[in-house]
């Protein structure tokens, strides 16, 4: 029987002890994401590519679709920060903001700029804290939406000054924590009337789960709830209230939102469910792309579904 005891209690102690590692590394890992550095290394490319809807090229809007713009200077807390602001061609049908997502620049708006610009929108594609034109966070680190937003409300600020203007706001990846944290925190956040997203990251806990799940190790959920906890030990910030499904459920104006099924950063998941919960007009786009990578898999039909959210905005 002791023998029996004894054997129990190594078994339980060699499952606290793997359950424990694996969510120390899973937490470290984690927290490494929002270090500014490690990502855009990742992301960069040897050879930037040609096609200016493509992720990754680089240059302004003039050289990219040969649209002229002005480059403007918002006022940040942390200091200015350059956007480019796209005027409508004609009447101005509406105004638009672009959110680029971590370790992004304005680019990799092109895509929602070419549509927006075809449907009479003037667009403003900004930088914000970290970015090459932005000045830099405190401990060189993103805030997953946490400590941008301000940054987001400064364009707000300067695109609709009064308080009957209002805006869309197109964000893709954190850019979509970063709008969520603006709904949610800002007092201009009503001059926002409309929202497009492009693989939203609204769940800080849902992309640690994600990354588990990728690791392909046993008990994958629990691995993440323990590095859930770690984390505060590793991070300064509050990432526990990185969540921001809610505000958009609770967000009253339309909504467009597209996922890839093979993102394999930021879970669909989260994106179908806010969906399912919304009563306010939605539009959904589900593809089988990787990450920001619906567009290039089906043009056609991207194109069609963000027309069809366009034509629910009252002018």
């Amino acid at each position: 029987m002791r023998v029996l005891v004894f054997i129990g209690v190594l078994a339980v102690v060699a499952f606290a002890g793997y359950v424990g590692i694996a969510g120390y590394f899973l937490a470290h890992a984690a927290a490494g994401l929002l270090k500014v550095g490690p990502i855009a290394a990742v992301l960069a490319t040897a050879t930037p590519p040609t096609d200016p809807l493509a992720l990754g090229y680089r240059g302004d809007p003039a050289t990219a679709l040969a649209l002229p713009f002005q480059t403007v200077t918002l006022t940040t807390p942390l200091g200015p920060s350059e956007a480019w602001l796209v005027p409508a061609a004609g009447q101005e049908a509406g105004r638009a903001i672009y959110v680029h997502g971590i370790a992004g620049a304005r680019e990799d708006g092109y895509r929602a700029l070419s549509l927006l610009h075809e449907a009479g929108w003037s667009v403003l594609l900004i930088s914000y804290r970290n970015d090459t034109d932005a000045p830099p966070a405190p401990g060189a680190t993103y805030g997953f939406g946490l400590t941008e937003w301000p940054d987001l409300e400064a364009a707000v600020a300067y695109l609709a000054p009064g308080d009957s203007d209002r805006v869309l706001v197109a964000a893709e990846s954190m850019g979509g924590a970063i709008l969520g944290q603006f709904l949610h925190q800002s007092p201009l956040a009503s001059r926002v009337s409309a929202v497009a997203l492009d693989s939203p990251a609204i769940s800080f806990a849902a992309v640690i789960g994600h990354l588990a799940a990728q690791g392909e190790k046993p008990l994958p959920g629990l691995i993440a709830w323990t590095a859930r906890q770690m984390l505060p030990f590793m991070s300064p910030l509050p990432l526990a209230r990185a969540e921001v499904a809610a505000v958009y459920q609770g967000f009253a104006g339309p909504l467009f939102i597209a996922h890839g099924a093979g993102d394999r950063i930021v879970p669909i998941g989260p994106s179908q469910s806010l969906a399912a919960s919304r009563s306010a007009p939605t539009v959904s786009l589900w593809t089988g792309a990787d990450h920001l990578g619906s567009y290039a898999e089906d043009p056609a039909a991207y194109r069609a579904a963000f027309g069809d959210f366009l034509n629910r905005i009252a002018p």
